[in-house]
């Protein structure tokens, strides 16, 4: 009889996982090492039956690989990438963004493994981030302001591109005090698509800081990689429901943040994060509208 129960839970998993959307699959080739590359983590989802993949690196923009492995590996999955402004990619670069736009980016993340706010906390939450293969030129600490606390020149070109090119602004790992203000500006400018990543992780956002940036529009981004088995996990259910809650169901997404060494595969990821939404009796609509829906209104698929 047990078998039969956990047969009916898998299928019911399975089927939830069709048209699935993962913004945030960190397969190889990188810097970090990968338990995966890009074209297996295609195989897994067009198994998986997902509607898309969004391919991220902190050191180069995807974008053609991405249109390779859809003309080389024909699946029903559509692919995707874009540019983390990083040191390697000349930092908060308007000229990056608008070739990365132009060659089809859907994503734009600010400074992530080089923001000065990731680097402050290499001892803290930031001691647990992946490290790199090889050793790496000293990062430059970036910020999205100047010695007085004004939004960069910098930072206001790169919004208006993202808001001419309708992609997604993401938050990356710069503090939710930096993200708040780019967020109200982003909204004067005509950014319609904004993405808070991981905002408990490294972010520092506290509930009030979440519900903030929803107010101004932006998307709660939690990491399935957090909720998984291995060496991301740090929550369990509680705080799941916790956080859904606290952006609400149409304000959230779930994304696997997977592909790093001693955590599951991405699909493997979902799997589980669905498992715990269903043991927390969210329904088959919230359950798509958390893994699916709200990433593909992010690009435009809907």
């Amino acid at each position: 009889m047990q078998d039969v129960v956990q047969d009916n839970r898998d299928a019911e998993i399975a089927e939830l996982l069709k048209g699935a959307i993962d913004l945030h699959c960190h397969s190889g080739p990188a810097a970090m090492p990968r338990i995966l590359d890009h074209h297996e983590a295609l195989l897994d989802a067009a198994e998986a039956g997902f509607r898309a993949l969004l391919y991220k690196d902190h050191f180069y923009l995807g974008v053609s690989h991405c249109a390779m492995l859809e003309k080389l590996v024909p699946t029903d999955v559509k692919l995707y990438s874009g540019i983390a402004l990083n040191n390697a990619s000349g930092g908060i670069n308007p000229h990056a963004v608008n070739h990365a736009i132009n060659i089809g980016a859907k994503i734009v993340w600010l400074p992530t493994l080089s923001a000065q706010n990731h680097l402050d906390q290499q001892e803290g939450q930031g001691k647990t981030f992946p490290k790199t293969a090889k050793r790496m030129l000293p990062p430059e600490g970036l910020s999205a302001l100047d010695g007085s606390g004004q939004l960069l020149d910098s930072v206001k070109q790169v919004l208006d591109l993202i808001a001419e090119g309708d992609i997604i602004l993401a938050g990356g790992h710069l503090p939710a005090s930096e993200l708040i203000l780019i967020f109200e500006e982003a909204g004067k400018r005509g950014v319609t698509k904004m993405l808070v990543n991981h905002p408990t992780y490294i972010v520092g956002a506290s509930d009030d800081d979440m519900r903030a940036m929803m107010e101004l529009g932006a998307y709660m981004e939690h990491s399935i990689a957090m909720w998984s088995e291995g060496s991301g996990k740090i929550f369990g259910p509680e705080e799941l429901a916790h956080y859904i809650a606290v952006a609400g169901v149409d304000h959230t997404v779930l994304s696997s943040d997977l592909g790093l060494r001693g955590s599951p595969r991405p699909i493997e990821g979902y799997r589980t994060i669905v498992r715990m939404l269903l043991d927390l009796q969210f329904s088959h609509d919230d359950i798509r509208t958390l893994i699916g829906h709200n990433a593909a209104k992010l690009l435009n698929l809907t």
